[in-house]
C-alpha cells in the first residue's frame, strides 16, 4: 500500500479499524484467479503474533475450497467521504486547491486457515452476533432461536480465519492541510451530515 509518512495510521487508528470494523473483503488467489468475499467478521487479538480476523462464508461459495496460492488478503474499509475544495480557507487565499477523498483503510494479509466443525463455527457466529448486536436497545442471541434451526445454518457455513502475518494501515485525513483547511473539513462534513468522517479527521488533527 502507498503510504505516505503523514498518512501513515497511528497505533490507535489501526486498532480501530481492526476491532471497530463491521466486516471485509476478502481477496484469494486461486487457480481460477483472484477471488473475493465481502464477510462480517470478529478480531482475535489472541491468536499468533499479530491476531486474526474470523468470519464465515456460505458452504456453496468456492471461495474456502479452492487452495489458496500465497498470502490471502483482507482489506478493511473505515469511513470515506468526499472532501470539497470549497471546504478550503485556502481556496479565499490562492485558489490552488482541488477535490479529494478521505478515507481510513487497513490491509491484513495472512494465512488463511478453514474451519469445518460445528463447534468452532457455533462460538464464532455467538461471538460475532453478540457484537454487532451490542448497541441494539434489545440485543438479540442466538439462543433466542431454535437449535435445530440454529444446527441447520451452521451446516449451511463454513468458517475462515486469517492469521495475521502482517498490517499495512493508512489514515488519509487531511493531515497535509493547513489548520484553517482541516477546520473547513470537518464543518463542510458537519453540515453534509457525515459526523463519522468529520469525527476521523477531529481524531487525526489531535493524535
Amino acid at each position: 500500500m502507498y503510504t505516505p509518512a503523514h498518512f501513515a495510521a497511528s497505533p490507535e487508528a489501526l486498532k480501530a479499524l481492526l476491532t471497530q470494523n463491521n466486516a471485509a473483503n476478502l481477496v484469494t488467489m486461486s487457480p481460477e484467479g483472484l477471488l473475493a468475499t465481502l464477510l462480517p467478521f470478529v478480531y482475535d487479538p489472541s491468536v499468533g503474533e499479530h491476531g486474526a480476523l474470523q468470519a464465515h462464508m456460505a458452504r456453496n461459495n468456492p471461495q474456502w475450497s479452492l487452495p489458496v496460492s500465497g498470502e490471502a488478503l483482507m482489506i478493511l474499509q473505515g469511513a470515506d467521504a468526499y472532501i470539497s475544495p470549497s471546504w478550503y480557507a485556502s481556496k479565499a487565499e490562492h485558489g490552488r486547491v482541488v477535490p479529494t477523498w478521505n478515507y481510513s483503510t487497513a490491509h491484513a494479509y495472512g494465512e488463511l486457515i478453514i474451519h469445518d466443525d460445528a463447534g468452532w463455527l457455533a462460538t464464532h457466529v455467538r461471538r460475532l452476533s453478540n457484537q454487532n448486536e451490542a448497541g441494539m436497545p434489545e440485543p438479540w442471541t442466538v439462543d433466542e432461536a431454535p437449535e435445530r434451526f440454529i444446527a441447520g445454518q451452521l451446516r449451511a457455513i463454513v468458517g475462515v480465519e486469517l492469521v495475521i502475518s502482517r498490517v499495512e494501515a493508512k489514515t488519509k485525513l487531511s493531515q497535509n492541510r493547513a489548520p484553517a483547511d482541516v477546520d473547513g473539513v470537518i464543518a463542510g462534513l458537519r453540515a453534509r451530515g457525515d459526523s463519522a468522517s468529520a469525527a476521523d479527521v477531529e481524531r487525526a488533527r489531535t493524535s
